[in-house]
């Protein structure tokens, strides 16, 4: 089974006959032992690190369809390299465009990761609820909010009451987890060391939606829910709404609640708050074991894990666009 692969050090990175060989470097610029991964084993690669590769490297990864995500010292997602799309398909484009561009399809749509996002968001909530933390009134208030989900007739108009329902749920970490302080969200930079985990996380999430996307014949530049831009794969926000809170939420509450992550986990500088090293390494050991986490799926009567969830979600989403069969968002049942 292929593995993902998490390069926290500064290194070279290249081809060695069929084998990738990274070569890890320290501050001063020595390098330690190389690590020999077979490519055959690699299903993609997350940088956190600087990293040092050439055109060659890139030629062989994109062959053996290995994609590499980069993120700079402050944890911002910064782009990917992803191998060639052999999966495009003209017609599926067409078809993106043409769901884009009828405003009452393209709102259908986002409305759809609304409801699955504020749906996946209450049933966290109910978990704490029902085990003894007051959550009953934000509960309400969210359901009343997502009540007129189907009210919104523009894409602003959603996203405003997305913004409303998320500051609902927010104030709920304050009562969810012990030790830390919620506060307001802060984004660019995170500033206490909550809001520096969903930024992590989210951008965890967000790539491994655009990883899945990858994988079908949806074009990630065609987005419904957030607009279309240059330079981003808005298409991977949108299905990421639905899943960040069953993937990255539940780690968060996890890692915190169970001290597997504490104080000392995270850098403090002026006016930021990003996890260190050590922290990186713990979440993503999390991160990673709720991607594998497997459920009984209830329509292919089969075990399905986190990971393949997101890929099922580009498949209903294609069938969607095609007109094959309507997009119903995932939502937790258990």
């Amino acid at each position: 089974m292929k593995k993902t692969y998490y390069l926290f050090n500064p290194g070279n990175l290249s081809r060695k006959d069929n084998t990738l060989q990274f070569v890890p470097t320290d501050e001063e610029g020595n390098e330690g032992p190389p690590r020999y991964l077979p490519v055959e084993n690699v299903a993609e690669f997350y940088t956190f690190g600087s990293l040092q590769a050439n055109s060659s490297l890139y030629n062989f990864l994109g062959k053996n369809g290995i994609s590499v995500h980069f993120f700079d010292y402050y944890e911002n997602y910064t782009g990917s390299f992803m191998p060639r799309d052999g999966l495009l398909s003209g017609r599926m484009i067409v078809k993106q465009v043409e769901t884009y561009t009828n405003s009452a399809k393209r709102i259908e749509i986002a409305r759809k990761f609304i409801d699955g996002a504020s749906y996946n968001m209450i049933k966290n909530l109910k978990y704490y609820h029902n085990r003894g933390k007051d959550l009953s009134e934000i509960i309400s208030a969210i359901e009343n909010l997502a009540s007129s989900i189907g009210l919104c007739k523009k894409t602003d108009e959603l996203m405003g009451l997305e913004g409303n329902i998320r500051q609902y749920y927010y104030e709920a970490f304050n009562l969810i987890i012990n030790n830390f302080e919620m506060g307001n969200r802060t984004k660019q930079p995170p500033q206490n060391e909550i809001n520096a985990l969903i930024s992590f996380g989210n951008m965890m999430c967000y790539s491994q939606c655009l990883r899945a996307i990858h994988q079908t014949q949806l074009n990630p530049t065609i987005s419904y829910l957030h607009s279309p831009g240059d330079r981003r794969y808005s298409l991977a926000l949108d299905l990421a709404e639905v899943f960040k809170p069953l993937l990255v939420d539940r780690v968060i509450f996890k890692v915190l609640n169970k001290r597997e992550i504490q104080s000392t986990d995270f850098d403090q500088k002026l006016n930021r708050v990003i996890l260190n090293e050590k922290g990186k390494k713990t979440f993503i050991s999390s991160f990673e074991e709720k991607l594998n986490e497997t459920i009984q799926h209830r329509t292919l009567k089969r075990s399905v894990s986190y990971r393949h969830l997101i890929k099922l979600e580009c498949y209903k989403l294609s069938k969607h666009i095609l007109e094959i069969e309507e997009y119903k968002p995932f939502k937790a049942w258990w």
